[in-house]
């Protein structure tokens, strides 16, 4: 019979016992990432269904589905702005598996705009990558009687406290280009807010507002269809989508250039392996060529980008905004702060 020796127990112990130590000193969050998604996962989009950042969210959610083999399923949170949505994800678990598709709105403006936010849109989220870029254009009622910038300027001063212009929130792109309207032309209009971009259009087309400012890709079908005008787009660049309208600069207005962006986020403290699974997957998505050619249909410029060169992007436009806010302030009586003028009080 043969007997082992003392030593080689020894050592085959030993070998049993580095092999453990190897594997324990491995990071949770490694073998996380490596089996990342193992359950279906929850994409929360902060506005309500129908507009454009809605339908490129859910465009991504099934593509990633088809490559991850497991559900990726939308959840409308509209409310306050897209503050809702975007607070559920910032107080969800840092486990990859509930992403917000954040916007200009929710993580640039409205921290700049809201007295109080419910989350910290520079500590509370982890950035995973800028999803597209789009720009707004200023759309009337087919039935106005306004073709140009010029005589959408004639048409406000006419009726002075009778035009009211529509957004998809308090905070959106396309409240901002109003208020920048209204402070360059001296107008006298109203804002009204709803809750996202969807029924702000159905509100145009229903004759409740006059104007908009609408992202590209929620207006393009009923400028297609002849139940809105578009008038001139706010980036400093004419749209390919659309290349024979002019920009509001050329119309008359040097300096507008407002455009709409979306990106995707999870909550602060996900593990960075989870982040740059997400992140990987997202840009193969954004660059295939299917995606790439229905987001542009809708007039959505897919521009995936790595997370920390997303953050410093989120980082430069909030900055920009408070400069933006401060000055519309300065030149108006207005706070900067939702609800709040210099001088009232209220």
């Amino acid at each position: 019979m043969l007997r082992r020796s003392p030593t080689r127990l020894l050592s085959t112990r030993a070998a049993f016992v580095a092999c453990a130590l190897v594997l324990a000193a491995t990071p949770a969050h490694d073998a996380a990432a490596q089996a990342f998604p193992s359950k279906p996962v929850k994409l929360v989009i902060p506005f309500p269904p129908g507009g454009s950042l809605d339908n490129i969210g859910r465009l991504i959610a099934q593509k990633l589905s088809e490559a991850w083999g497991q559900q990726v399923v939308i959840e409308n949170k509209p409310g306050a702005g897209g503050n809702i949505g975007a607070d559920a994800v910032a107080k969800s678990p840092a486990d990859g598996y509930t992403v917000v598709m954040g916007a200009l709105s929710t993580h640039a403006v409205n921290p700049n705009l809201y007295a109080k936010m419910p989350y910290d849109a520079a500590k509370d989220f982890a950035p995973i990558s800028l999803v597209a870029i789009t720009p707004n254009v200023l759309i009337v009622n087919a039935a106005m009687p306004v073709a140009s910038v010029k005589e959408m300027i004639a048409y406000a001063k006419a009726n002075p406290g009778r035009t009211n212009f529509g957004s998809g929130s308090n905070g959106s792109a396309g409240h901002l280009a109003g208020e920048l309207f209204k402070l360059e032309t001296g107008t006298d209009v109203a804002h009204i807010p709803y809750k996202g971009g969807a029924p702000a259009l159905q509100a145009l087309l229903a004759g409740d507002t006059q104007f908009m400012f609408d992202n590209l890709a929620n207006a393009m079908a009923q400028v297609k269809g002849g139940k809105v005008r578009a008038i001139a787009v706010t980036t400093a660049q004419r749209s390919k989508l659309a290349p024979d309208l002019p920009t509001m600069a050329e119309a008359g207005m040097p300096g507008f250039d407002i455009s709409t962006w979306f990106g995707l986020l999870a909550p602060a403290g996900t593990p960075p392996d989870v982040i740059a699974k997400w992140n990987a997957d997202v840009v193969k998505v954004l660059n295939s060529p299917d995606v790439r050619e229905k987001m542009l249909a809708q007039g959505a410029e897919p521009s995936p980008q790595a997370p920390a060169e997303f953050a410093s992007f989120i980082a430069r436009e909030r900055e920009k905004y408070a400069r933006r806010l401060t000055d519309c302030g300065s030149r108006t009586g207005w706070s900067g702060r939702l609800g709040r003028r210099r001088g009232h009080g209220g």
